[in-house]
């Protein structure tokens, strides 16, 4: 018995080194940079790529996300379909008290349970809606933008978010191709301990709306489906 506790204690050390050693390998620092107009332009490059205009005049868009969540957003009218697992939220993000809840399709008035939902689902879509339309977001209020070298001698688009989201504080660093469409980003996020991770964006299609959306991204070894968006 001895001698596999010991066993698993020299296990459980090997991971723990394991692991330090990939988080030393790994992780980044926060290149330094400095906010500027061409930074800026850029930016409205690579949004112009994407039609930009196009989704600002969007009526809906759909996708999904990992974990069971599902989505329509009701742009125009400030509304989104949040559905996962036996739930459904009608939310909307701007004035969260308005929104409804249901559960297995019966109506949830309860407040504590409500409003722990509803907070929930403006969770799920903060975050699930960035993996679909973070382009779109790079000059929303408290952001700046920065140029950094890359190591292919190419410049990447650095956008700091002071504000906004469920955690402030975050930054990005865009790749972009000759077209000027995102190829990738690496994050430095304060809810991933490593820095500077990388997340590609990849099978570009262009929605009924007349913008580009990303069908799928790849982060290490998982790759992260974004179930058919469509916009109209």
């Amino acid at each position: 018995m001895k001698r596999i506790f010991k066993l698993l204690g020299y296990t459980v050390l090997a991971l723990v080194l394991l692991g330090f050693v990939g988080y030393l390998v790994l992780d980044k620092p926060l290149p330094e940079s400095t906010p500027s107009p061409e930074a800026d332009t850029l930016a409205k490059k690579m949004q112009t790529a994407l039609n930009y205009s196009a989704f600002t005049e969007a009526e809906a868009i759909s996708w999904s996300f990992p974990g069971n969540h599902h989505y329509i957003w009701y742009k125009q009218k400030g509304q989104v379909e949040v559905r996962w697992d036996d739930y459904e939220v009608l939310l909307y993000p701007a004035s969260p008290n308005k929104s409804s809840v249901w559960k297995s399709k019966d109506p949830i008035t309860e407040i504590d349970g409500k409003m722990e939902l509803i907070n929930k689902a403006l969770t799920f879509f903060n975050n699930d809606s960035f993996w679909l339309l973070a382009p779109f977001k790079v000059f929303d209020p408290g952001t700046t933008r920065a140029l950094v070298d890359l190591d292919d001698g190419s410049k990447g688009l650095l956008v700091h978010y002071s504000a906004g989201g469920d955690t402030p504080g975050d930054s990005y660093l865009w790749i972009l191709d000759e077209n000027q469409f995102p190829k990738a980003y690496r994050m430095w996020v304060n809810i991933i301990p490593i820095g500077g991770l990388e997340a590609s964006w990849e099978g570009w299609k262009k929605t009924d709306a007349g913008f580009y959306v990303p069908q799928s991204h790849k982060l290490g070894f998982m790759t992260l489906d974004m179930g058919n968006p469509k916009a109209y």
